[in-house]
């Protein structure tokens, strides 16, 4: 499984690709930051970070684009700016037909330390072991992007089979078959 973890920001937007399955050792195909002027106008910067998006997905053709979910904050022109750079992702990879994941912040800290209270740090020093990289991924917004691309490729088959419960529940099907066995005796003649 390939996948582009997007930690969205619109002055530095981290990305980065790992290759890999659940249980084994993963790999990193690139990781780096879409950056954009703090003083351009909001149109252009949207633009610049649609195309630096696309460059990435052109480059390294991920299965699954991963993207932190934007999370309530107090500052209301970052919780704007972070949500803007996220659906610009997510248009990238859904026209292209690429299906995106959201996990929160305390989801991909769990999934990469251990703990969902992990610090920016932590994480850097867990993504870097996980990847068997010489120094952690700078900025920080490189090493979260990869760091949600390891939590998409870990918590991916669970969340599938969990999707796949719901929708068979939904429809009516059960999730598994169950086979009855029928036993028939004959005892002089009759059959019970």
């Amino acid at each position: 499984m390939r996948v582009l973890g997007v930690d969205p920001g619109l002055t530095r937007c981290g990305v980065g690709v790992v290759e890999g399955v659940a249980g084994r050792p993963l790999a990193m195909l690139g990781v780096g930051v879409v950056r954009t002027p703090a003083d351009a106008d909001l149109s252009h910067r949207l633009f610049a970070l649609e195309q630096g998006m696309e460059r990435w997905l052109d480059e390294h053709r991920p299965e699954y684009v991963a993207v932190e979910r934007v999370f309530s904050q107090h500052n209301v022109r970052t919780v704007m700016g972070t949500a803007q750079a996220s659906a610009v992702a997510m248009l990238c990879a859904a026209r292209r037909g690429i299906p995106v994941a959201l996990h929160t912040p305390s989801e991909v800290k769990a999934a990469v330390t251990g703990s969902g209270r992990a610090d920016k740090a932590q994480v850097g020093a867990m993504v870097t072991r996980l990847l068997r990289l010489a120094a952690p991924p700078k900025p920080a917004d490189a090493a979260d992007a990869l760091a949600l691309a390891i939590c998409h490729i870990w918590r991916a088959p669970a969340q599938n089979r969990l999707q796949q419960a719901v929708a068979a529940h939904a429809a009516g099907h059960p999730t598994t078959t169950t086979t009855t066995t029928t036993t028939t005796t004959t005892t002089k003649g009759r059959t019970a």
